[in-house]
């Protein structure tokens, strides 16, 4: 249940702080990096929060946690495009989480 309200709790943090983007300069400088132009941000910010209510509700749990995997798949493939690898293999715990709770169908089991 831990590994689901951090899941949660993380997609909406992510949600909202992409709207808010531009009071974060390391977040505009983090975007211009990655390639995210301004018309994508709005999206990306929806698909997060989108993600975070689909985590919440059984028969969307399994499509919430594929979306957050694609999500941070993207985010990957974008700073390896832009050569940031860091960032990339910093995001490979976050693509875990959803893997591990596909894995164990946690917290819900659909009969």
């Amino acid at each position: 249940m831990l590994l689901l309200i951090v899941s949660v709790l993380l997609n909406f943090k992510h949600g909202w702080d992409t709207f808010n983007y531009k009071s974060n300069p390391e977040s505009v400088k983090a975007m211009a990096d990655l390639g995210i132009t301004e018309v994508t941000v709005p999206f990306l910010g929806s698909l997060a929060i989108i993600t975070g209510i689909f985590l919440l509700f059984p028969r969307t749990f399994f499509y919430g946690n594929a979306l957050n995997a694609v999500l941070i798949t993207l985010i990957m493939t974008l700073a390896v495009r832009s050569e940031n690898y860091k960032m990339a293999l910093m995001e490979i715990p976050f693509l875990l989480m959803p893997l591990i709770m596909i894995w164990l169908k946690y917290p819900f089991k659909i009969n």
